[in-house]
């Protein structure tokens, strides 16, 4: 059994040697933290929406299915078309009737109004042919205006894409009868995204005046984020006011309904820091290495804080000013020098 005077010894013999080689240090400062409430966000896409039917029809087509990615322009929903491309021909040759009408009153207009100016007819034969005329115009405008309105049923049937991106959701089948507002497929951008967050009340009017935010995924990575939008109400049921904030990715690496993580500032106050490496953790223990003026390392227990990059908030047990070991496993080796800064040391110097 190894003899107890033996151990103290050889610690009392570590410590100067310890103190000698000028262990790395930092000095405890004092400095303002913007204190910060971390809620879940959701990211949402800017663009999503629902197309709906702009005329009746049998669907006939559907080139695309649910998850598939589409660009803007596609075709995405083909209606039977036969019922409008009718209407368009009975258009066409309204259209084409009409106009040769008006050929037919213009010659007449013109003849009268050569002859009338010799006297050879009458005033009132002369406004009929002009008036004819007139009526000819109006029968040709009324008859181009449906051709664009025949042209324009026909366009419905063929239903594109309004923005590319992805189809979420697939409201008909093909075969099935749908009319003027029907919804046809559902989908969303991926060009364009934003994370809505909700705030509680206490926070929102501190959030508004600094208009700061910080947005983490899961692996740490910071997301760059945008133009911020607070909601000018608050939800019934939870108290809690909407935040939005446009996103910038643009390697596609995001999609919507993940959670992120948003750091709000809520509050600012005085923290005393020490480099984060400087923590000795034991257990329930907590502690620092303070230099003392002789630049020996003494251990010293502490009530931490905060973590905020690479520094740690102490609550009790340093003061400003103060240095502390940065580099604590270089000192603590193993677990025989805790003896040391305790009831060991005494004993070792007596």
């Amino acid at each position: 059994m190894r003899h107890p005077g033996r151990l103290f010894t050889t610690l009392f013999l570590i410590v100067p040697a310890l103190a000698a080689a000028q262990p790395a240090f930092d000095v405890v400062e004092r400095r303002s933290f913007q204190e910060t409430v971390h809620l879940d966000g959701l990211i949402e896409a800017v663009q999503q929406s629902t197309v709906s039917a702009q005329t009746s029809g049998t669907v006939q087509r559907l080139p695309f299915d649910v998850d598939d990615s589409v660009a803007a322009g596609d075709l995405i929903v083909q209606l039977e078309d036969s019922e409008q491309r009718s209407r368009l021909r009975q258009a066409q040759a309204g259209l084409e009737e009409a106009e040769a009408a008006l050929a037919d009153a213009r010659q007449r207009f013109e003849r009268i109004e050569a002859v009338h100016e010799r006297g050879l007819v009458s005033r009132q034969e002369f406004d009929q042919a002009r008036n004819n005329l007139a009526a000819a115009r109006a029968r040709v405008d009324r008859a181009s205006g449906a051709v664009s309105e025949a042209q324009e049923q026909l366009s419905y049937t063929r239903v594109m894409a309004p923005y590319g991106g992805i189809l979420t959701e697939r409201h008909v089948e093909v075969g099935e009868s749908v009319s003027p507002g029907q919804p046809l497929l559902s989908g969303l951008s991926l060009e364009q995204l934003r994370v809505v967050v909700d705030l509680p009340q206490k926070y929102v009017e501190l959030a508004r005046t600094e208009r700061q935010a910080r947005v983490t995924l899961a692996d740490g990575r910071v997301l760059e984020t945008g133009e911020m939008t607070f909601y000018p109400y608050a939800n019934p049921q939870t108290h809690t006011f909407r935040l939005r904030m446009r996103l910038s990715e643009p390697n596609g690496s995001l999609f919507p309904g993940m959670l992120v993580k948003v750091g709000v500032p809520v509050a600012s106050r005085e923290v005393l820091w020490v480099p984060a490496s400087s923590l000795i953790h034991r257990s329930e223990l907590r502690a620092v290495f303070v230099l003392d003026n002789q630049d020996r390392p003494r251990l010293r227990q502490v009530r931490t804080g905060v973590r905020d990059n690479g520094r740690l908030e102490i609550l009790a047990g340093v003061s400003e000013g103060e240095r502390v070991v940065t580099n604590p496993s270089d000192l603590v080796g193993s677990d025989q020098l805790n003896p040391v800064t305790g009831p060991g040391t005494t004993e070792a110097r007596q």
